[in-house]
């Protein structure tokens, strides 16, 4: 059923998300008894129409990576529009153990992973719409504590950053011009970034890239800062020149970076499924994707300064651990690195400080910062390294 024909006045009805014409011949196969089926472009248009039309949505498929806008994204949206609570299923090409974890303890309901199987899908979602009621409440989900972030904590980030907007306004424009000058495409951008406990947000920042910056990854991979293997890696292996098979299905990149009516694609997907000795993080001196005006305000953190709205909104702190790619942290879901999102999302934390203008720092020596902080994480310790920042931003090194 197309989601301009919206189900029955009342009828029970099954949402399916981003499929279009994926997988239409399997679901076709499932018997869902007395479910009616609507098929949503995207996530968004499932939550309009639902919150707009009343529909009577009993279960939710949604054909999406876990850590793309239709996996633990939409779940959070679906939290805030306070709808709710059904059985949310995901149809994934990329999947281990730890991903798992994630998305059960997310209130993801079950998981499928290509090539699917009707009967299994139709027995999974006939057995968990029939029987939520008693299910929903015995779902407790076990994730890393959280840090609170307290009233001073909080007090103190709304009135730094509210007061650092209007301070710095005249510096947003003089910027604004610079960026505008020297080469084309929009100034702000936003990307989805995991934080705290790995909710999914938006991500301001300053353009310091050429918008066509992505394209020239794969030209650069050897240059990985993070990747101390990299040497010995052939340089010559063929990476898809095109979307990924996920991508490819959705007719769109699944991890895009957004800006006025532009888009553009963070990292090619396949990139983020290559094997676990690869490195988490991409990051390269000298950068030749970043513009000139972008490379000064990156080594001046200038670029960083959109994300005040991000603390005044609730999503960020002032201090705390970097928000990470979603394609990144995807690949810190174990229990080593799961502790790095029990801390508040930050502007400036531990590693930014205590490495920066130091020389080079390893993946491994960065997640173990993050972890440190997420322990010793207080409101004094915060107000130290804020003290500390400053004389760290003066330091001469490209990051």
């Amino acid at each position: 059923m197309s989601e301009n024909i919206y189900a029955t006045q009342g009828a029970p009805t099954i949402a399916l998300v981003g499929f279009e014409n994926a997988f239409s011949e399997i679901l076709t196969d499932c018997n869902f008894n007395d479910k009616e089926v609507v098929h949503f472009e995207n996530g968004m248009k499932m939550v309009s129409a639902w919150s707009e039309h009343n529909i009577n949505i009993v279960a939710i498929i949604s054909y999406s990576e876990i850590m793309a806008p239709a996996g633990l994204a939409l779940i959070e949206t679906l939290k805030k529009r306070e709808l709710p609570v059904v059985p949310f299923f995901l149809v994934v090409n990329y999947f281990n153990p730890n991903l798992r974890k994630l998305a059960l303890t997310a209130g993801i309901s079950d998981v499928f992973r290509i090539p699917l199987k009707a009967k299994r899908i139709e027995k999974r979602v006939n057995f968990l719409i029939d029987n939520w009621n008693q299910l929903k409440d015995n779902i407790i989900p076990k994730v890393p504590p959280i840090k609170n972030i307290g009233f001073a904590k909080r007090t103190f980030d709304v009135f730094f950053a509210g007061l650092a907007l209007f301070f710095l306004s005249p510096l947003f424009l003089i910027i604004y011009i610079m960026i505008k000058m020297e080469s084309k495409g929009p100034v702000f951008y936003y990307s989805l970034r995991a934080g705290t406990g790995f909710k999914v947000f938006k991500f301001y920042k300053f353009r310091s890239m050429f918008v066509n910056a992505d394209q020239r990854i794969k030209d650069l991979k050897h240059l990985n800062q993070y990747d101390i293997d990299a040497g010995s890696k052939d340089t010559t292996e063929k990476i898809r020149e095109t979307h990924c098979s996920q991508c490819a299905a959705e007719g769109k990149c699944q991890y895009p970076l957004y800006a006025d009516n532009i888009q553009w694609c963070e990292k090619d997907f396949k990139d983020a499924k290559m094997a676990s000795s690869g490195s988490a993080f991409f990051k390269i001196k000298n950068d030749p994707r970043i513009t000139k005006v972008g490379n000064f305000i990156r080594n001046t953190s200038i670029d960083e300064l959109p994300q005040l709205w991000n603390v005044i909104i609730g999503d960020m702190s002032i201090v705390g651990n970097r928000p990470l790619p979603l394609y990144e942290a995807e690949k810190l879901t174990t229990d080593k690195y799961v502790l790095r999102f029990a801390a508040p999302a930050g502007i400036t934390g531990l590693w930014q400080v205590e490495k920066r203008g130091k020389g080079d720092m390893s993946e491994d020596e960065r997640l173990m910062l993050d972890n440190t902080y997420a322990k010793n994480q207080s409101f004094v310790n915060d107000i130290k390294l804020i003290l500390k920042t400053i004389p760290a931003l003066l330091q001469k090194e490209n990051v």
